[in-house]
C-alpha cells in the first residue's frame, strides 16, 4: 500500500493544527507496526482473492488467512479489501429467467437421426448463454448436420424466438463452405 507521507506542502502542518515539530517527527517516523502488519497481509488478502478469480469476499478471504496461520480480525481483512478496492464478482443467483411465452412444440422431426447423406438437408439449431459480469449474454447457432459446422448464428441481450430465427437468416452460403466453429467461438471471447 503506498504511503500517505510525503514532504510536498511542508505548509500543511498549519492547517492541521499540529506544530511544525509535530509534522516533521511524524513526516521521519517509520511506519508503525500495525502499518507494516497492514502490508503483510494486505499482500495475502490480495493473493487469496485473487487466487479465488475474485469470487471470495472477505468472509472467505479471512477464512483463507485464518488457515494460513495468520491472526486477524474480519473486520480489518474487510478494511484492507476496502483500502485495495477488491470486491467480489456477484454469485449467479439460478438461470436466467425466460420470459417468452410458449408456442406449440414441434414434433420430433428428425427421430433422433442426427446424420445427413448431403449439405443442407438437416440443420439443428439451439441456443445458450454466457454469464457476464454486466449480465447474461445469449448465443444461438445453427448447424448442418452433414458437415457439423456453424452455418448461422446470432447474438443478443434479450432471450426471444426472434434470437434464433436471426440465425436462421445470418446464414453463410447455402452450398458452399459454411462458418467455421473456431471462428464462431473466437468471437465469444
Amino acid at each position: 500500500m503506498p504511503s500517505s507521507r510525503s514532504t510536498e506542502g511542508s505548509g500543511r502542518w498549519h492547517g492541521l493544527g499540529v506544530s511544525r515539530s509535530g509534522f516533521h517527527a511524524w513526516l521521519t517516523r517509520a511506519p508503525s507496526q500495525r502499518a507494516r502488519d497492514d502490508e503483510v497481509i494486505g499482500a495475502k488478502v490480495r493473493a487469496s482473492h485473487v487466487g479465488s478469480y475474485r469470487t471470495y469476499g472477505a468472509r472467505r478471504v479471512w477464512h483463507d488467512l485464518l488457515a494460513e496461520g495468520i491472526s486477524c480480525g474480519l473486520h480489518r481483512v474487510e478494511r484492507l479489501m476496502r483500502v485495495q478496492g477488491l470486491r467480489a464478482r456477484p454469485r449467479r443467483r439460478g438461470l436466467p429467467k425466460d420470459q417468452g411465452e410458449r408456442s406449440v412444440i414441434a414434433g420430433n422431426v428428425l427421430d433422433r437421426q442426427f446424420t445427413a447423406d448431403r449439405p443442407n438437408q438437416k440443420w439443428v439449431a439451439d441456443f445458450t448463454y454466457i454469464w457476464t459480469a454486466e449480465g447474461s449474454f445469449y448465443v444461438a447457432a445453427v448447424i448442418d448436420l452433414f458437415s457439423r459446422r456453424v452455418v448461422g448464428w446470432s447474438m443478443s441481450d434479450t432471450m426471444t424466438a426472434q434470437l434464433v430465427t436471426d440465425a436462421l437468416g445470418r446464414r453463410d452460403g447455402a452450398q458452399v463452405g459454411a462458418v467455421d466453429v473456431s471462428i464462431l467461438s473466437q468471437e465469444l471471447l
